[in-house]
Order: structure tokens, then C-alpha cells, then sequence
């Protein structure tokens, strides 16, 4: 019967037996689930602090890109600027895979080391031009980076989330109530045991006294 339907479990010793093997058991994975989370919170910290610099490191690129596209805007008008655009690809190559961490697999994000090849020629662009593709060359990494992280972060704050729920189902529910019932066979059982004592010095006593008369 289980402990935690809220019904009383049967007396017995067997039953006192099953329900402390199953007591030592909870505990036991409450105890793997504490690491877990312990672990789980220590990765948290380190991938927090990866996709805080890789944000960090970001911005300067970007920043730089952003300011000398605008520069090329003014050196070029935006006919011929948004011609380059049209040649440019809209996607880039980047390999994806999966990486375990405690036990959780992780999407991992790398840019190919193809090269791609430039879409416009020198003549009617400027230098700032060749600037911000140089700069958003360098930015990418980082943006892959981030967005790893990220999506890490995501998945290992679900985990753990999940984790602490089955914590808090141990100490409050279950493990409470495999002590709860340990305690009431322990003091049914030692009630009979009383019992039977007292019942059996009744019976001795009449035997006795039956034995005296005859």
C-alpha cells in the first residue's frame, strides 16, 4: 500500500521493514538531487558569467560596425548601399551540435570556418565599408556565443527548477510521511506487544491458580 495515498499502512512487520528500506531510499536520492542542484547551480554561475562577457565583447565590435556603416551611408548613398545588400548572403554557416551538461544536452552553436567571399568591389564603396564587414566578421563569434549560453542558461534553470520541485516533494511529502507511518507500526506493534504481555499474564495467572485448586 502506498504511504503517500494518505492511507494508513498495515501494521505488520513486514510492513515496518518495506517502509524503512523505502524511507532509506528517499533519502538517499534526496541526497543525489541536493548535489544535482548544487551542481547545477555552480554551472548556472559559469554560464552566466560566459554570456555576460560574451555580450561584453559584443558591443565594441558592433558598436564600431553600426558607426562606420553609418559613415559609408553618407559616402555611398543608399542606392548603391542597399545594392551591396541585396548581393550580400542573408545567413551564415554554422555547425550545431549538442553538448552534455549535468547530464543535460545543450545545444552548441560554432560559425564554419568557411570564409566568405566579399560582394562588392573597391570602386564605388570607401573604406569604412570594408570597416563594418571586418567588425560584424568579428562580432558573429561572439553573437553565436552568446546565444549558446544563453539557450544553456534556459535549459539549466528548467532543470533545476525541476530538481528543486522533486526536493521539496521529498522533504515535505514523502520522507514526512514513510516517518509518519514508521511511527504509527512502530507504536501499533508495541501496543499489541503490551497487550499480548498482559494476556498472557492473565492466562498464566489462571493456570496457575487452576493448578493451586487441584
Amino acid at each position: 500500500m502506498s504511504v503517500a495515498s494518505g492511507r494508513r499502512p498495515l501494521p505488520t512487520k513486514i510492513e515496518l521493514i518495506r517502509i524503512k528500506k523505502s524511507l532509506q531510499v528517499a533519502n538517499s536520492v534526496h541526497k543525489i538531487l541536493e548535489d544535482k542542484r548544487d551542481v547545477l547551480l555552480r554551472k548556472l554561475d559559469e554560464i552566466i558569467e560566459e554570456a555576460t562577457i560574451s555580450r561584453d565583447k559584443m558591443w565594441e565590435p558592433l558598436s564600431t560596425a553600426y558607426r562606420f556603416l553609418f559613415n559609408t551611408y553618407l559616402k555611398v548613398g543608399s542606392i548603391t548601399l542597399e545594392s551591396i545588400a541585396l548581393t550580400t548572403p542573408s545567413q551564415v554557416d554554422v555547425i550545431a551540435d549538442v553538448k552534455p551538461i549535468v547530464d543535460i544536452l545543450v545545444p552548441t552553436l560554432k560559425l564554419s570556418e568557411k570564409k566568405s567571399e566579399l560582394t562588392y568591389g573597391f570602386a564605388d564603396t570607401s573604406s569604412s565599408l570594408d570597416t563594418t564587414t571586418q567588425m560584424m566578421r568579428l562580432v558573429l563569434p561572439h553573437i553565436c556565443s552568446a546565444a549558446e549560453s544563453e539557450n544553456t542558461i534556459f535549459r539549466l534553470a528548467k532543470e533545476l527548477e525541476k530538481t528543486q520541485r522533486l526536493i521539496n516533494a521529498l522533504e515535505y511529502v514523502i520522507i514526512p510521511s514513510y516517518k509518519d507511518s514508521i511511527k504509527f507500526i512502530a507504536s501499533t506493534l508495541e501496543e499489541r506487544e503490551r497487550e499480548d504481555f498482559v494476556k498472557l499474564k492473565h492466562v498464566k495467572a489462571t493456570m496457575e491458580k487452576r493448578k493451586a485448586v487441584t
